[in-house]
């Protein structure tokens, strides 16, 4: 409703399809007005022959513009002097009556000009927010451009990459750009999902089972049973989705290669609100990690990543051992967040 309202002054002061139009209506104002007079005139003292006359001429200026504005105020003016100011019926030109047709016009003059002026700010406020809201258009145009070409340079790069492991012949050497490739690969994909065109959130529950889905995907394994459980109608934001994506990414990563490195298994992300806060786990039933882990201690250089992501969402990352044998990968985060 606000909205509609803005765009309403915005447009004023009307332009009407004939000129005449503009002063038709305004001498309906005033003819109202008139007749409000009129009538008031027995309850009211002597005196006031301008109070039902300034509506009148504010709201001629305020929607026709300032020379149905001047009209109105020489039309009401009129009215008055001729049918309100003693002596009735008539002109008169005492001192007294000049003195108050000085203020009436002051009074007038002063509506007009401040009402004019504030109709010229505004239009020039819609042309200033019609330009900021092009160049934010253009920016989103550029920037969502941008985040295109980096996901098509990262998938080049890692196609580029598999090619040139065909003239390698070290074990460790093709391992390394094979896992280098898949992770290009997989940022890209990454990218062009974290960044919803319309510039809103996405929502939670299918981000991940995307993002999980591409990072098994990549890693080849065909025997990995995914289960994503997580709030239908929760929207992540996007200033926390790279951090996230890339902890999870990490995460369901490192379940893959270290927790079920040689046999099938299953692979369980889910995101709960409890307790004031969100918690997002994912967790396997691989082989575990050993009881005297610590993470801070941890040469991983993905593990040091996580919690160093976690920290930048004033969040807190974990890794311990779950209850069926696996590993569970834990990051606390505020509800804020």
């Amino acid at each position: 409703m606000q909205r509609r309202n803005e765009k309403f002054v915005e447009r004023l002061p009307l332009v009407l399809r004939r000129p005449w139009q503009a002063y038709l209506l305004t001498t309906a104002f005033c003819l109202t007005a008139f007749a409000i007079r009129s009538a008031a005139q027995i309850a009211m003292p002597v005196g006031y022959p301008f109070v039902s006359f300034f509506p009148a001429v504010i709201l001629s200026s305020f929607l026709f513009g300032v020379r149905p504005g001047i009209y109105a105020g020489l039309l009401c003016g009129a009215l008055s002097w001729y049918f309100f100011i003693p002596t009735r019926m008539g002109v008169a030109f005492d001192p007294g009556v000049l003195l108050a047709l000085g203020f009436y016009s002051a009074v007038v003059a002063v509506d007009i000009a401040l009402i004019h002026f504030m109709q010229k700010a505004n239009f020039n406020l819609a042309i200033e927010r019609e330009r900021s809201r092009a160049l934010a258009e253009n920016r989103e145009l550029l920037f969502h451009e941008l985040q295109h070409r980096v996901s098509n340079n990262l998938q080049v790069l890692a196609a580029m990459l598999s090619l040139q492991r065909r003239h390698v012949d070290h074990d460790i050497a093709r391992r390394a750009l094979d896992d280098a490739s898949a992770r290009l690969a997989l940022i890209g994909r990454i990218s062009r999902a974290l960044y919803n065109p319309s510039g809103e959130g996405q929502n939670i529950r299918a981000f991940l089972s995307t993002l999980t889905a591409d990072v098994v995907e990549a890693s080849g394994r065909e025997d990995i049973a995914l289960m994503v459980e997580a709030p239908e109608d929760m929207i992540l934001e996007p200033d926390i989705a790279v951090p996230l994506a890339l902890i999870v990414t990490e995460a369901v990563s490192n379940a893959i290669e270290h927790g079920l490195p040689h046999r099938a298994g299953r692979i369980h992300v889910g995101l709960d609100i409890a307790d004031g806060g969100i918690t997002l786990h994912v967790t396997d039933d691989g082989k575990g990690i050993e009881a005297d882990f610590d993470l801070s201690g941890s040469q991983s250089l993905g593990l040091r990543i996580s919690n160093a992501l976690a920290g930048q969402l004033n969040g807190c990352f974990s890794l311990q051992r779950s209850a069926q044998g696996g590993a569970t990968a834990r990051l606390d985060l505020p509800v804020r967040a």
